[in-house]
């Protein structure tokens, strides 16, 4: 029986304001807040919110065979309980159906595993709590930013504890191979992977609307004869698709709702199911694995990461501001943390692309794009040297941040301790009580110590 996973991406970006050179050391304050939230307001009443209609009347019609999972960054996040906290509750009675999987991903939407492997770490863990606080479940699967794979990265999913991934079904991978199998990581067989199907997913994302496309118009019913008349044996389609495909990038008037809204009636109809990724990997082995030894994507036809980091500008404004990280990870100012976040989502570095136009970039070229960056760059790096001078070397920086990770662990291991002792009933005995508090102090002191030895360390 054929089965398809449906996956969203949910992302928008806190667009930067004219940050002009004199601004530089003047203005700490980077943001264009009317933009952004004129933009994400828009976004919401156009897409975010009807489509989360659809998507809940759809599973209720079906009588809950109709399954989608989303991945929503943390940014994005942020400006739904800034501008639309209507959406928050929409995802929550979502959730309640059990029909909807959250996935894993890097907070800021960033590209941190291409170049900061402890960035990454955080992100993602940053994001799971995220998703845990407001959503009350824990994400099983990861979806790094943009569909990015490749081996070494899967290296520190792996190592992250995830054993699911979704990423892009590229040909030059792939080669005579299908995407429409359960496959695995070639350096860590226990990780798998779901690889987007490009026909399905583009004959939505970037077809449906065009007039000159000689399937035009694409029907529930047709659409779901293409998926049934695939090979027998290719049994998982996976339709993988920026949320903003419903309402946004294709208005309401093309149809678009009324088609998703069919889906689950002639899916039924040619005895196609839906799933979630979780269930898949569950259920599902794999037949292969791919080998992908530099990273991949699930953007433009080259499915590679030159739309980001391609040309000059954008290797420039990356590598300076991976230059500051360890700096940054000493801070304890959460402005600086903020920032740091908010200027390591990957649009920033998407805006100074120049291999084609970006319809949806704020600046008139690329090179506004780098120079506006760079801008604010130099006054967060700034900041951030104000705290952290750039004449402390490397390495005594490096010493400092293993000393502090130490300090962490071991501060963590005796927290445990203690709360092992507390947890424990004290004994009626007046006399064994006054044994065991003795024992309570004697740990107190030990912490006490060793903390003060670390310090002076």
């Amino acid at each position: 029986m054929k089965t398809i996973c449906l996956y969203f991406q949910i992302h928008q970006p806190f667009r930067l304001r004219r940050y002009r050179f004199f601004d530089i050391g003047n203005d700490h304050y980077y943001y264009d807040d009317f933009q952004n939230g004129e933009i994400f307001k828009k976004v919401a009443e156009m897409c975010y919110i009807p489509a989360n209609r659809a998507i809940l009347e759809m599973i209720k019609k079906s009588d809950g065979k109709f399954k989608a999972a989303f991945s929503i960054s943390g940014v994005a996040l942020e400006q739904m309980e800034i501008y639309a906290p209507e959406l928050i509750d929409s995802f929550v009675e979502l959730i309640k159906s059990g029909r909807i999987e959250l996935l894993a991903e890097t907070y800021a939407h960033s590209l941190s595993s291409l170049g900061n492997q402890d960035e990454f770490r955080t992100q993602v863990k940053m994001h799971t709590e995220k998703i845990k606080s407001l959503f009350g479940i824990t994400p099983k699967t990861l979806r790094n930013t943009e569909l990015i794979y490749s081996d070494d990265i899967s290296d520190t999913v792996y190592e992250m504890g995830f054993r699911g991934m979704l990423t892009e079904g590229a040909k030059h991978v792939l080669g005579w191979k299908s995407p429409d199998y359960m496959y695995s990581s070639a350096a860590h067989p226990e990780l798998k992977l779901l690889l987007k199907n490009d026909r399905f997913s583009e004959d939505l994302s970037l077809r449906f609307a065009d007039y000159s496309w000689s399937e035009y118009p694409l029907t529930a019913d047709k659409y779901m004869s293409w998926i049934a008349s695939t090979a027998a044996a290719e049994n998982i389609i996976n339709i993988f698709l920026n949320y903003e495909v419903l309402g946004s990038l294709h208005a309401s008037s093309t149809g678009i709702f009324d088609f998703f809204k069919a889906l689950p009636q002639f899916a039924a109809q040619n005895d196609i199911s839906f799933s979630l990724p979780s269930e898949l990997f569950e259920k599902n082995k794999a037949v292969d694995s791919i080998v992908v030894p530099y990273p991949m994507s699930w953007v433009d036809e080259e499915k590679d990461c030159s739309s980001w980091l391609g040309n000059i500008l954008q290797q420039e404004a990356f590598r300076k501001i991976n230059d500051i990280s360890e700096r940054v990870r000493l801070c304890s100012d959460r402005r600086i943390l903020q920032d740091w976040l908010y200027l390591q989502s990957s649009d920033h570095f998407y805006y100074m692309n120049t291999k084609h136009y970006n319809l949806f970039s704020p600046y008139d070229n690329p090179y506004d794009a780098f120079n506006n960056y760079m801008n604010v760059l130099s006054d967060f790096i700034l900041r951030v040297e104000a705290q952290f001078p750039s004449s402390i070397e490397n390495e005594e920086l490096n010493s400092l941040l293993t000393t502090i990770r130490n300090q962490g662990r071991e501060i963590e291991q005796l927290e445990k301790k203690l709360k092992r002792y507390e947890e424990i009933e004290k004994p009626r005995n007046p006399e064994n009580n006054a044994i065991e508090e003795l024992r309570l102090d004697n740990d107190h002191e030990i912490i006490a110590a060793s903390m003060d030895t670390q310090v002076a360390d």
